[in-house]
């Protein structure tokens, strides 16, 4: 029953940073019924769907997730919908003939076996369970979906507006902090360098005044500041870290869900910072990477909050 994708709608949106949190709702309404659909959502590693509804609608909910997932791929999603019959004739009172006929040959026979006489009447009759039942009317099904899926397209589309007016606003936020994380990665990689000097500098003064008599070996030095060099190198985590970092912003100018994407690449983000930090053997190289990872985390904070 599920008509095709609204696709202008769907594929206009699809590649846009969206939030995990929104809200939609639309209110639908004919001649003789008002279907109310309202949405909301929190943060939630896959799609989990929890729908509210009256028992007349159950024999859609396949229908309506369906749908749903035309406009939302994760999140912890709760929709409620509320039907209403503005004709006032959704039961009727229906008569049982053929159960009031039973119940007219058991009294019968009951005055025959015990001799009592048989004071029945219909108002007595009517009282007797399944003789006059109020019943809830059929409706066309047809028309009840027509109505209720206008209803929750209209409601999700509100819900993915809401989504991506939080997205642009994480989006902005988590650009900003990755320029903040190629700063910090540009000092480390301006940094390293001239540690390596310092420390050149450190030990050839060092051994010069332990043997200023009889000199020393500049090869024995330079193999020693090379070995420090090699301890210290974060060449390869910082080719990693500027890799990372581009790949985010890739992955966030070209939209869609990349919420897991950027998790992962955040965990790796993270990785190399530790690997950087423990390296380290400067105070202010040590502040940088503490810095760098602060800034990530920050960032990682924030990714969880997409789609």
């Amino acid at each position: 029953m599920v008509k095709e994708k609204n696709f202008t709608f769907y594929m206009g949106k699809i590649r846009m940073i969206k939030s995990m949190t929104g809200f939609g709702r639309c209110e639908v309404s004919e001649e003789s019924r008002k279907i109310t659909v309202e949405m909301k959502s929190v943060n939630h590693r896959y799609l989990d769907l929890g729908i509210k509804m009256p028992r007349k609608l159950n024999a859609f909910e396949s229908d309506i997730r369906s749908l749903l997932k035309e406009y939302i791929q994760r999140g912890k999603v709760d929709v409620y919908i509320t039907y209403e019959d503005l004709s006032g004739k959704d039961e009727s009172l229906t008569y049982h003939p053929a159960v009031a006929a039973q119940y007219v040959e058991y009294f019968r026979q009951m005055e025959e076996q015990f001799g009592l006489p048989n004071d029945l009447t219909v108002s007595v009759l009517a009282r007797c369970p399944e003789v006059l039942v109020m019943e809830e009317q059929q409706e066309d099904e047809q028309e009840i979906w027509h109505l209720l899926e206008t209803a929750i397209r209209g409601a999700s589309e509100r819900f993915v507006e809401a989504r991506l007016r939080e997205g642009e606003a994480l989006k902005a936020d988590l650009l900003e902090k990755l320029e903040e994380l190629t700063r910090l990665t540009a000092f480390v990689e301006e940094r390293s360098p001239q540690i390596v000097a310092e420390y050149r500098q450190k030990l050839e003064l060092r051994v010069g005044e332990l043997l200023a008599e009889s000199g020393f070996d500049e090869g024995r030095i330079a193999a020693e500041v090379t070995m420090y060099a090699d301890k210290i190198c974060v060449d390869e985590e910082l080719v990693r870290l500027k890799s990372h970092i581009e790949a985010t912003k890739a992955a966030l100018e070209t939209g869609g869900s990349v919420g897991r994407k950027l998790d992962f690449i955040a965990q790796e983000l993270n990785r190399e910072a530790n690997t950087t930090l423990s390296k380290s053997s400067d105070v202010l190289l040590s502040d940088c990477a503490i810095d760098l990872k602060t800034g990530i985390e920050k960032l990682r904070e924030q990714i969880q909050n997409i789609e």
